[in-house]
C-alpha cells in the first residue's frame, strides 16, 4: 500500500565538490568546442561571402582582405578561449585557490602575532599584587 522510503545515499562534501568541479570542467571544455565549430562554419561563411558573392572586395584593413583580418581575429579570440580552458583553469583551479586562501590567512595570523606581541611589549598589564598566602586550617593572629 504505502510505499517505503528509499534510503538514498548522501554523497560528502568533498564528493560533491569534486562532481561539480567536474560539472564545471566538462562544461567548459563543450563550450570551447562549441566555439570551435562556430568559427570553423563562420569562417566558411566568410570565405563565400567574400569568393562567390564579392561582398567588400574593396575593404582592405591592415593591407588585407576584410575576410583574412576577420578570421584571423576570430582565430585569437579561439585561442585565447582555449588557453582559457586548458592552461589557466589547469594551473588556477579549487586546489590552487585553497592553497592560496592558507597562505594569505596565515600570513595574516602571522601580522595579528606579531601586533600583539608588539602592543603587549609597549602597554604591558598591570601585575596583580597579592598578600601572603593563609593555609585555611592556620589562625589569622600569629
Amino acid at each position: 500500500m504505502f510505499s517505503k522510503k528509499k534510503d538514498t545515499p548522501k554523497i560528502d562534501p568533498e564528493q560533491r565538490e569534486m562532481y561539480d568541479y567536474a560539472r564545471h570542467r566538462i562544461a567548459q571544455k563543450k563550450n570551447l568546442f562549441r566555439h570551435f565549430i562556430v568559427f570553423l562554419a563562420g569562417a566558411v561563411l566568410i570565405l563565400i561571402l567574400n569568393v562567390a558573392l564579392d561582398l567588400g572586395k574593396d575593404i582592405k584593413p591592415f593591407g588585407a582582405d576584410w575576410f583574412v583580418t576577420a578570421i584571423l581575429i576570430w582565430f585569437f579570440i579561439f585561442l585565447i578561449h582555449l588557453l582559457n580552458v586548458f592552461l589557466v583553469h589547469a594551473f588556477m583551479n579549487k586546489k590552487w585557490q585553497n592553497e592560496q586562501m592558507d597562505k594569505l590567512v596565515a600570513k595574516q595570523k602571522d601580522k595579528i602575532a606579531q601586533m600583539q606581541i608588539k602592543v603587549e611589549q609597549q602597554h604591558p598589564l598591570p601585575q596583580e599584587k597579592r598578600g601572603p598566602y593563609i593555609k585555611p586550617n592556620e589562625p589569622l593572629n600569629p
